[in-house]
């Protein structure tokens, strides 16, 4: 299931007034998706029957294909023409099946999401899993053999026109090649994952969703969602006793997060070193096609920014709440000025449709079907995935977007974000399997360039100065929680898989790096106290998918280039913008910002999407200054 999370930010989930000890906000009827449109139910016949037939195609590709595509490619028979027709249709073969296999994983891990405490789905999730895994064995020698191919033969096959389409696909696996292993190891390691990461991270996130939060104040314990929603409460005490559950929870199971932390990244490094990978990112920099130099011109560019940015903004934030410091259970607490309006669902839904709409209609329309064909799982419900994504499922169905909708601004702007990504997907699955899914260093521009366009619609609505502030102030915050948090996150990342290259990492020195690297990305305003420690637990990037994180900050700094652009009417911008989302993966990032006239590479490029951070919290100065 490709997934993009927003789950790693506790501001963007919103307090519930009074929580379960007082009134639910009435934010109308929430809807529940319908997974129809993969499968009806776990045990419809149609299952079983895409699995024994996703079998049947992998044994009859493996007869048909292993040890004969270098001949497809350069044998120049009779069948082929000399083109590269025979080479195509093995593509074709492959690409199709991917649809097929990732349709039945797309419909056991969503089902599996909706409730993950419930035995009868979790037992279905592992099943099909297993089943896929063992099914893609078959596939192991395909992409082996490609990169085994010529480059002479290779290139001529590839002036065949319909192959051509695919010259990025198969540049991107010339890129695996120095890190491919031969098909008997890698159909070890492929088994393997089952029973190594594949079981821990499942560990992990079974026993995240089973933990329960005695909340000072509350009649029964809460789960991890609201209780992570008491740390944008109101009232102090609330966010104090929110903290409180969750450093004594998240410290009564510290051995076992550390114990599943410890392995992952043991487990990396093995599979780092047979495959040739030097940098505990490298593997991550290769499936974002992005350049590790590129990488470390962003990290090096936000943490350099640290004291203009979270440093100058926490000491504002500290003056407005009236502390000589912020306790970390403060920093995403509402400012005096922030109404705590609720927004029901149906306004929520015309907030978003109306701000895509106004930059373009097709946008809105795509989104609209989201809400109109039960695409959106909005409700917080018992066992259900923590935070936000929207999964791209296959090209031949369509998207699903899981938030946990609890009447927000900050949710509106979840909303908006994912329906970002739901409409990228969208976009992009003209593409076909091979060619739709985007890296994570693009991945991220829809969401947030979604979430851009929403705050300034409901910014350019609102005139009273108090709530004007208090919309700047959280906008500023969410985009310090997408670029300088996210920053922080994949330090402390480095600093883990680094070390335990060394060896086992003890939950004290785990907890160690956690509060060194978030001291010195909130800033002297800041009071990271005595529980804090343990907050690294939760995160679950760290161990679904290494160093993902810095995807966000460079989908920010991205976006707020791209929005400047916008805003001084660059030629043609709506039309390039719908070019970039609609190439998916088939292009290179390089490529596919060179219209707009920016370049990754470039450190300045970042220095201009951090500006624009600092010039909001410069205007939050003026304000101050002015009242």
């Amino acid at each position: 299931m490709t997934a993009a999370a927003r789950s790693t930010f506790p501001s963007i989930v919103s307090a519930v007034a009074g929580g379960s000890g007082a009134a639910k906000p009435d934010i109308g009827v929430l809807p529940e998706w319908n997974l129809a449109d993969l499968y009806t139910a776990p045990d419809a016949p149609e299952v079983a029957r895409d699995l024994a037939d996703a079998a049947r195609q992998a044994a009859d590709m493996r007869a048909r294909y292993q040890g004969k595509l270098a001949g497809l490619a350069g044998g120049m028979s009779s069948t082929s023409g000399g083109d590269g027709a025979a080479l195509l249709g093995a593509v074709r073969d492959y690409e199709r099946l991917s649809d097929l296999m990732g349709k039945l994983g797309s419909y056991a891990g969503l089902l599996y999401a909706g409730n993950q405490s419930d035995p009868v789905r979790a037992k279905f999730y592992g099943d099909v899993s297993e089943q896929l895994t063992a099914i893609s064995t078959d596939l192991i020698f395909f992409e082996l053999e490609l990169n085994a191919i010529g480059e002479a033969e290779l290139a001529a096959a590839l002036e065949h026109p319909g192959l051509a389409r695919y010259k990025t696909w198969f540049a991107d696996l010339r890129k695996e090649k120095p890190h491919q292993l031969d098909e008997k190891l890698e159909t070890l390691f492929h088994e393997k994952s089952q029973t190594s990461r594949g079981a821990f991270t499942r560990l992990f996130s079974e026993t995240m969703s089973g933990l329960r939060f005695p909340v000072a104040g509350e009649r029964e314990p809460l789960m991890l969602e609201p209780t992570l929603n008491l740390l944008s409460d109101p009232v102090r005490a609330r966010r104090q006793a929110g903290a409180e559950a969750l450093a004594k929870v998240f410290g009564d199971n510290v051995r076992l997060f550390t114990l599943i932390t410890n392995t992952l990244a043991k487990d990396k490094e093995i599979s780092d070193r047979w495959r040739n990978f030097k940098d505990v990112a490298d593997s991550r920099h290769l499936a974002n096609r992005v350049e590790a130099p590129v990488v470390d011109a962003l990290v090096a560019s936000v943490r350099a920014a640290y004291p203009q940015l979270s440093h100058r903004y926490y000491g504002l934030k500290a003056r407005w709440l009236g502390l000589d410091r912020l306790a970390y259970f403060d920093r995403n607490a509402p400012l005096p000025e922030k109404t705590e309006r609720v927004i029901a669902w149906g306004d929520a839904r015309g907030m978003v449709l109306d701000a895509y709409g106004a930059f373009a209609p097709e946008m809105a329309g795509i989104a609209a079907q989201f809400f109109d064909k039960s695409w959106i799982d909005a409700p917080v419900r018992e066992g259900k995935a923590q935070g936000a994504f929207s999964a791209s499922t296959v090209p031949s169905v369509h998207p699903y977007v899981l938030m946990n909708y609890q009447g927000k601004v900050r949710d509106v702007m979840t909303l908006a974000h994912e329906l970002g990504h739901g409409v990228h997907q969208m976009l992009a699955r003209e593409q076909g399997p091979l060619l739709s899914s985007t890296p994570l260093t693009l991945a991220e521009t829809a969401s947030v360039f979604g979430e851009m366009l929403t705050f300034r619609a409901i910014l350019a609505g609102t005139t009273d100065k108090r709530e004007r502030k208090a919309l700047i102030a959280g906008k500023v915050e969410d985009m310090l929680n997408t670029v300088v948090r996210q920053i922080a996150f994949y330090t402390f990342e480095r600093r883990v898989h680094e070390e335990r290259r060394k060896g086992e990492l003890t939950s004290e020195r785990i907890g160690q790096i956690w509060m060194e690297v978030q001291s010195e990305s909130l800033g002297p305003a800041i009071e990271l106290r005595p529980g804090y420690e343990v907050f690294w637990t939760y995160i679950p990037h760290f161990i679904n998918s290494p160093f993902y994180v810095y995807a966000y900050a460079f989908g920010d700094c991205l976006v707020n280039s791209l929005y400047g652009l916008y805003q001084e009417a660059h030629p043609g911008f709506v039309a390039k913008y719908f070019d970039l989302l609609k190439a998916g993966g088939s292009k290179h990032h390089s490529e596919l910002l060179a219209p707009f006239g920016l370049d990754a590479r470039d450190p300045a490029f970042w220095g201009k999407g951090l500006s624009v951070i600092s010039g909001m919290i410069d205007e939050l100065e003026a304000m101050e200054a002015a009242a």
